[in-house]
Formats: C-alpha cells, structure tokens, sequence
C-alpha cells in the first residue's frame, strides 16, 4: 500500500526570503546615507591654524611701477609706411624735432589735385571780384559823362533865362533850353540813384567772394599743413620712449608709434584686482617700502574699466624727495581701506578655494569635524570672523581639495 506524503508550501518561504533581502538591503542603505563619510589622513599633510582676536587691518597688497608723471603720445596723423627714421628709442628729444617720416604716394596725389582745384577756384573768385571792380568803373565813367551833359546845360539854361528876360531870344528858344535842363538833371538823378544801388549790390557780393576766398584760403592752408603730417615730429620735449617703427612698414592714421616722457617726476601705475573696484577710490593712502624706508603714497585716480578681471589706478608720493626713481622700478604697494579695528580673524589658507567661506573642518582631538561657518571681510594675512567659530579653536586652513565630499577627517595615529 502506498504511503501518501505532504508537499510544503514553497510559495511561503520565498516570501519570507524576499522580505528578509529587502530589509537587509534597506538597512545597509539606510546605513550607507545616514553614516557621516569619513576618511583617514596625517597630521603632517595638513596645516593647522588657531582662531584668534587680533587687530584686523583692512588693506591690500599689489605690484606697481614707476612711470613719468606726465607722457604724451605720439600718433599718426597721415597713414603711409615708413620711409625714414631719425631718432633711436629711448634719447632725448626737442619738441618739433623730426622722429620719422612716411610715404603715402596715393594721399599726395590727392593732396595734389585738391590743391591745383582751390588754387582754381580762388583764381576765379579773384576774377569775379576784379570784373565787379571793372563795372564799377566803367559806371563811374559815364556818371561823369552825364554830369558834364548836366553841367553844360545848366549853363546854358542860366544864361538863356537871362536872354529871355531881356527879350533877346525867342520865347520857342528858351522853352527849348528849359527842357533840356530837365532832361539832363531827371537823366542825372535816375543814373546816381542806379549807379548806388549797383554800388551797394557790389558791395555785398564782393564781401561774400572777400568771405569765400578767405575760406579757400584757410582750406588751402590746412591742406599744406596736412602735407607736413607725412614728417612725424616730437610734440613737446622729453624722453623717447616706446618708440618702434619698421622701415617699410605700414601704419595708419590714429596709430601710436611711441610717447614722450616729461622727465618731471613719477607716479605709480598698477592694476588691482576687479574685486576690490568698488572699495577703492581717491584719496586712500599707503605705503611703498624703498631701500629699506617706508614712504607715504595715496590714489591719485581710479580707471574703472575691467580689462582681464583688473581695473587701473594710479598713485601719488606724499614726498618724492628723498627717492631716486627711474622709470619701470616696481614697488609692492600696502593700500589701507580702513581702520585697524580688534576682532576674531583666522589665518588665510587655501581651504577658501574650495570652501568659499561657508564652512571649514574644526580639529577636536584626533579628529576634525566639518563645520559650518561665516566670514567677512580679507587682508593678505587674515580673514575676519563672523560666526561658527571661538577663540582658541583650532582649523584646517590647507587645501580641501580632496576633502569636498568629507564630514570628519580622521587622524592616523
């Protein structure tokens, strides 16, 4: 007889095995999320920093140069190439002493033709006003003319009324004279009256030729004067400097080709960093350390514009005296932007470059724990403290570099 044998129900255990995978899975996550990440390093890989209360100076430090207090350029005024080149970089120069000259043949030609057409033009300005003269003239002539008409009938008039009143000429003979008496003097009367109102038309159109051949004039002058601009020459005495030209090379108007330095005095040029733009202004003094003395210096201008995230200033010496400066010597400049006032500061590191300030790992024994913290204001040497940290507190302020996505940093021992 066959024995009949239970079948176990294996829907139940695989139930139970998934559920008891899950919560292993789960746990292991949870664990993995929860648990600060960690990581192991040594001591001398590291620097460490205190926090502590000092008196914080505001200021900043940057290199720069001594430069004449004054300098002008030199540009090119008419385009062409180089043809001649009188002086060498660096001597002295004369003002309207002759530095380069260039060679445009096309620009002369012009130069030419626009000269050969003013010298034309005045020509027949000149030949107007000479024909105005001439009509003047011949008016004049016949004014005359008629004047002794008029002259010659008056007296004729004079002595027939005579006549007449005597009763030796006819009565037909005088009415005759009288007549032409009137003619002559209405004659006379009509050509004064045209002859001045010709004079005054006269007047005006040789006042207008006058005005137009002074403006040829003055043009053909400044066209001349342009012709000059092909000989480049010093436009104030001082030093040559910056000034390169090729033979044969090809520059255009409005081109620097050098600057002239007047050797009376310096001042310094740098550029500072545009982060510090709005914080910088007129008037803010520093100091210069030269041949192991301190000297006085403040801004004398701010150039605004950011070129390569870095904005110009120039800078004035309080007393220039005692310094013998020569152009190009460079200075690293201290600029104080405010009062030294006492506060919590921390050593600088590069720890800020991954950290932007927002947080930095506190040492606490063998350990240092990520922290969250805030700052201030930055010199060359400190950053100012505003919160998550105390005096006496002890900081990572080397790079972070590898320690981004780190909360405690273990010590080896």
């Amino acid at each position: 007889m066959d024995t009949v044998i239970t079948r176990k129900n294996r829907k139940n255990s695989y139930r139970i095995g998934i559920v008891l995978l899950f919560l292993t899975v789960s746990y292991f996550a949870y664990s993995m999320i929860t648990k600060e990440k960690s990581l192991n390093i040594k001591r001398d890989e590291i620097s460490i920093k205190t926090v502590s209360k000092a008196y914080f100076e505001d200021f900043i430090m940057f290199q720069a140069k001594a430069e004449p207090l004054n300098s002008i350029l030199i540009n090119i005024i008419e385009g062409g190439s180089v043809q001649e080149i009188f002086v060498e970089n660096g001597g002295h120069v004369e003002k309207g002493q002759a530095l380069a000259k260039l060679y445009n043949p096309n620009t002369e030609l012009s130069y030419l033709t626009q000269e050969t057409s003013m010298i034309e033009q005045i020509n027949n300005l000149n030949k107007a006003r000479l024909d105005i003269r001439n009509q003047e003239l011949n008016l004049a002539k016949d004014l005359i003319a008629i004047e002794h008409d008029y002259n010659t009938a008056k007296q004729l008039y004079d002595l027939n009324e005579r006549l007449f009143k005597k009763g030796i000429i006819a009565k037909n003979e005088w009415e005759t004279t009288r007549e032409g008496f009137r003619y002559q003097q209405e004659r006379k009367n009509i050509i004064q009256q045209s002859i001045q109102k010709e004079k005054q038309t006269n007047q005006v159109q040789i006042q207008q030729i006058n005005r137009s051949i002074a403006t040829m004039e003055k043009s053909l002058d400044i066209l001349r004067g342009n012709k000059k601009n092909f000989l480049i020459t010093a436009p104030l005495s001082g030093r040559l400097s910056s000034f390169e030209p090729i033979l044969g090379k090809n520059y255009q108007a409005g081109e620097s080709i050098g600057k002239i330095d007047v050797m009376q005095g310096y001042k310094l040029v740098a550029k500072v960093d545009e982060f510090y733009l709005e914080r910088v202004s007129v008037g803010q003094k520093g100091t210069i350390e030269y041949k192991g003395k301190q000297f006085p210096v403040h801004i004398a201008k701010v150039i605004p514009e950011v070129k390569d995230g870095k904005f110009q200033v120039e800078l004035s010496f309080e007393n220039a005296k005692e310094l013998d400066l020569k152009q190009g010597l460079s200075f690293g400049v201290k600029l104080t932007l405010s009062e030294s006032v006492k506060t919590l500061v921390l050593p600088k590191g590069s720890f800020n470059q991954e950290t932007s300030g927002n947080w930095i790992f506190v040492v606490n024994g063998d350990k240092a724990i990520r922290r969250t913290i805030r700052l201030g204001r930055e010199n060359p040497l400190y950053f100012e403290v505003l919160e998550g940290l105390k005096e006496g507190e002890k900081v990572i302020t080397s790079s972070y570099q590898d320690y981004k996505e780190v909360v405690v940093l273990q010590f080896d021992k």
